[in-house]
């Protein structure tokens, strides 16, 4: 028997448990989700029942986990190859690719029609457009196409504060826009810095990220590049309602040490990377994680004080 049908029967045995489900989710990445979507939704200048605000941010965490139950099903043949994802529910045989399809079609369905009845039906729109931008557009056609996929594909991960947004206004702003735009611009050096040190998985899984197609070193400029423009963007967003002395503080601060972070990679050759186990691009990765965290929880303080007339402008 060959090895692709030792995989299939060992899928089709599988005894999944609730915690294989969860899984598929992507429960890490749905953190993001749901804690930006929040900001979106704190930020927004007019007040949300906190039942509507709780139903809002709910679905639109089940519609991003649905997003990645969706990603896993189509994506079940990479995962198997690469190491990072081959001890997710469906390589390791623990639910079968169908059963992750109709799990992650159903909570899409449930999260884009209870999020409308809850709130609007822009946000529900938004919410449906972003999985089907991260399935569709990103999954099944950027990702194994181009090595721009993780640029224009970023955009499925940056929509959940324009949606919280326009769940509690029902409109899209310039400000929701900013925090759209900010995401965006964040992934590229952010996913770039990984695939630095994590180049062999994309080479076996024949993903065509930068790394591969154009090497590491065009990948070290175009982090310079895209860090170079996100700390204008982001600097500038302090400027804008959602901004304030807080938020500017905490961007010059984190786009300070980003700047240098992506500055020492572009400095770096191979040789020097390999030397110390990409040490750099590894710190750089981790204070990515940190860097939009803390734009975001800068703005949500700023609008948590602004009813007592301490934040903004």
């Amino acid at each position: 028997m060959s090895d692709a049908s030792l995989n299939t029967a060992s899928t089709q045995q599988g005894d999944a448990e609730f915690g294989d489900y969860f899984a598929l989710l992507k429960p890490r990445v749905m953190t993001l989700v749901v804690f930006t979507a929040f900001v979106g939704l704190l930020a927004a200048p007019v007040g949300v029942h906190p039942l509507v605000g709780f139903a809002a941010i709910l679905f639109i965490a089940v519609g991003g986990g649905a997003s990645g139950a969706l990603n896993m099903w189509w994506d079940a043949d990479i995962d198997r190859v690469m190491k990072r994802t081959r001890k997710r529910p469906i390589p390791a045989g623990k639910v079968s690719e169908d059963e992750a399809f109709a799990f992650g079609i159903t909570l899409a369905g449930f999260a884009v029609v209870m999020l409308g009845l809850a709130t609007n039906l822009l946000a529900a729109g938004l919410l449906a457009f972003t999985i089907f931008f991260y399935v569709v557009i990103y999954s099944m056609w950027l990702k194994r196409w181009t090595p721009q996929n993780i640029v224009i594909g970023g955009a499925a991960g940056a929509f959940p504060p324009m949606i919280g947004w326009a769940a509690a206004t029902g409109t899209i702003s310039i400000e929701s826009i900013l925090m759209f735009a900010l995401i965006f611009m964040w992934t590229p050096p952010h996913f770039w810095a990984l695939a630095l040190f994590m180049r062999s998985d994309y080479d076996e899984a024949g993903v065509p990220m930068l790394t591969v197609t154009h090497g590491r070193r065009a990948t070290r400029i175009h982090i310079l590049v895209y860090t170079l423009l996100l700390a204008g963007l982001a600097i500038a967003t302090a400027f804008t309602s959602v901004g304030g002395p807080i938020y500017l503080t905490v961007a010059i601060v984190l786009n300070a040490a980003f700047l240098i972070g992506a500055l020492r990679i572009w400095r770096r050759d191979e040789g020097m990377a390999e030397d110390d186990n990409y040490a750099v691009e590894k710190k750089f990765f981790r204070l990515s994680l940190y860097y939009l965290f803390a734009h975001f929880v800068a703005i949500a303080l700023e609008a948590s004080l602004v009813p007592f007339g301490l934040g903004g402008w």
